[in-house]
């Protein structure tokens, strides 16, 4: 089931901070790949293109970092030589490093507030295939906390104020209601998704536990 609008809205609050976010993202799209910086812009832009307050100027000093803390490596690649002999510029590859892996799953395995915000659930979600079973349930859980309560914010509102509205501005709040109810459901079936998930992953490690 796809994601209700919004709910796959990518970035952080402001806890986390962008660079932490860049941080997250790349060490995650590197441990799919090597990729020279091209390919990762345009990852990165697929990945976090709804995130405000990304700009491709701050991602080559973000490598530089990660580089400087031993997390990644780069490695030039020559390119053959195009039409009539000249040569081409060469690319720079940029790779994970053994320490970048661990420094991913320790980003991965911590859970915070900012991991239940909008723009930060996004961000976490992006990598969940990367992340542990029982961090994904906390996240999930957590999140769907999170809109449970805006959900019931929202409804306690406009009933107070549902007399005083407009027709227009009742639909309005209405539809963001109606946004809000369908990420819980959507929230409802990932969770469920995840639990039956771990219960036969349990089943194949333990198999006499079925008998």
């Amino acid at each position: 089931m796809p994601a209700p609008a919004g709910a796959m809205a990518l970035g952080m609050s402001a806890p986390m901070g962008v660079s932490q976010l860049l941080e997250i993202a790349i060490l995650g799209l590197l441990n799919e790949s090597p990729m020279h910086g091209y390919e990762l812009r345009k990852r990165l832009s697929g990945l976090l293109g709804t995130f405000r307050a990304f700009s491709y100027g701050s991602l080559y000093p973000t490598l530089r970092k990660l580089s400087e803390a031993g997390w990644t490596t780069e490695e030039e690649v020559t390119p053959t030589a195009g039409a009539g002999g000249r040569a081409r510029r060469g690319k720079r590859v940029y790779m994970l490093t053994a320490e970048g892996k661990e420094r991913l799953a320790e980003l991965l395995s911590e859970v915070g507030p900012d991991a239940f915000d909008d723009e930060g659930f996004g961000a976490r979600l992006a990598f969940f295939a990367q992340t542990r079973s029982d961090i994904r349930m906390q996240i999930l859980e957590g999140r769907r906390r999170r809109v449970e309560e805006q959900r019931d914010g929202m409804k306690s509102a406009l009933a107070r104020t549902r007399e005083r509205l407009d027709r227009y501005t009742l639909e309005l709040q209405e539809h963001g209601l109606e946004s809000v109810d369908r990420e819980v459901r959507w929230l409802n079936e990932l969770i469920e998704n995840e639990k039956t998930s771990n219960t036969s992953t349990q089943r194949t490690t333990n198999p006499k536990e079925d008998r």
